[in-house]
């Protein structure tokens, strides 16, 4: 049982032992004006039943996706996550495994990281992927990292389109590596190629760009790698694992590394995490690659086994040789994605592409129908769209939300050059119904 001085006497030679006088003394760096000056005001106990309760009370305060219905994207996705996910996923032996450090006790977890190993480099296009990375920020970071050690140049060119948080993360990731970061304008909702052709040089180590980027249009990844390859740069590519169910895989389109988000694949919203990072590359690269690879083998007796292959993060070896501080990896979630996409397979995949396709564009369709509401960008797009709006964002938001549909992102708020742009989301969830319903709500709203 943890000891608590309980008496003036006992608190009085404590604090002499760490040289102060009083309690205050301990709280000196905390700023007076945000310092709790009364005391907790706690409601009194309540028993294991009154506590459930006001719990169940507390939590009905959410705007949970079981109530209200979402056309929200950004980032993160209400994709559907099958049952047999969680009933595998949440197995003791899965869900108290850490990390494979002892190969010959890890054979489980360590073939199911294999397995998600393939299906990501199968998805992807490209010949090796790790076992997994924090977030698709993470991953972009590490990408633009591992472009600079490869080409010895220190400039790499980001594109605009590419989510706000990635660009985020990508910045402070690079703070302290003496790399230039210039980001590429936009033209029309993607990247813009003659900007691209201007910029690129003996200097640029590589172009990072998203697809379907932030705005939820396709980038012509296809003349990005021709224009980027003629300079002896790479091109990273972060992709959304669901669309590429029906596009050609970034490898196939010519990218050198190919990133992402994998929180779509059986992952959840969670209440905002954890989610997934995937890492894919080409087989040169695979010694700058962050993380670690397991690979298949046999043993003595000639039977399949599984085992660390690569193991290039700092907590395996020295500092100075490891390609990244990356000191874990997010195993779980992978073996989520795993699982999805086992059971989905390559026509389950599909089908929920093929039906967030065209359930965005029916959408898009009945907005546009609304008087002075126009798409925002004349491009292809997968499953988020933008469209202007005649009134703000925010006010269609907050009116949508007492009907319980979360609306769309008010884009506005993060780029005042967005004002009155909104992007909308639109999964395999969605039905006709609902869909039908935001259009009757948002024409109440602004006409």
């Amino acid at each position: 049982m943890e000891y608590i001085p309980n008496t003036k006497e006992e608190q009085h030679q404590m604090l002499k032992a760490i040289g102060v006088e009083t309690i205050e003394d301990l709280l000196s760096d905390i700023p007076s004006e945000i310092r709790l000056t009364r005391g907790l005001q706690l409601p009194p106990p309540l028993s294991e039943p009154e506590l459930k309760t006001e719990m169940l009370r507390l939590s009905e305060r959410n705007a949970d996706l079981l109530h209200h219905v979402p056309f929200l994207g950004g980032g993160a996705y209400d994709h559907y996550v099958p049952s047999v996910v969680g009933h595998l996923a949440f197995r003791s032996e899965f869900y108290t495994a850490y990390t494979p450090y002892q190969a010959e006790m890890s054979q489980g977890l360590l073939q199911t990281i294999y397995e998600f190993q393939t299906m990501i480099a199968e998805l992807t296009g490209m010949d090796v992927a790790n076992a997994s990375l924090y977030d698709g920020g993470s991953a972009l970071a590490e990408a633009a990292m591992m472009a600079v050690k490869i080409t010895k140049r220190k400039t790499i060119l980001v594109s605009s389109t590419i989510h706000p948080s990635y660009r985020a993360v990508l910045k402070t990731y690079l703070s302290g590596a003496n790399v230039t970061i210039i980001e590429l304008p936009s033209e029309n909702g993607a990247t813009d190629l003659v900007t691209v052709g201007k910029r690129l040089g003996e200097d640029i180590a590589c172009i990072l760009v998203q697809t379907p980027n932030f705005l939820g249009c396709l980038e012509p990844v296809e003349g990005l790698a021709q224009e980027v390859h003629r300079h002896g740069a790479l091109l990273g590519v972060s992709a959304d694992p669901i669309s590429l169910g029906l596009l050609k895989s970034p490898g196939e389109a010519g990218a050198d590394i190919v990133i992402g988000e994998g929180q779509g694949m059986g992952c959840g919203l969670n209440f905002g995490g954890p989610n997934l990072g995937f890492f894919a590359t080409k087989k040169e690269y695979v010694r700058q690659m962050p993380g670690r690879v397991v690979g298949a083998t046999v043993d003595t007796k000639g039977r399949r086994g599984y085992c660390l292959t690569l193991q290039t993060r700092e907590q395996h070896i020295k500092r100075e040789r490891a390609t990244s501080n990356i000191c874990t990896n997010e195993a779980l979630a992978a073996l989520s994605a795993t699982i999805y996409l086992s059971i989905m397979g390559r026509q389950g995949l599909r089908e929920v592409g093929r039906l967030c396709l065209q359930k965005a564009h029916y959408l898009k369709h009945r907005l546009c129908e609304i008087k002075g509401f126009e798409m925002a960008f004349a491009r292809p797009f997968f499953r988020e769209f933008v469209a202007k709006t005649p009134v703000p964002p925010s006010r269609i938001n907050k009116k949508l939300y007492k009907g319980k549909i979360i609306g769309g992102l008010d884009l506005g708020e993060l780029d005042r050059k967005l004002k009155n742009h909104w992007l909308v989301c639109v999964t395999e969830k969605r039905t006709k119904e609902e869909m039908d319903h935001l259009v009757a709500a948002v024409k109440e709203i602004t006409t």
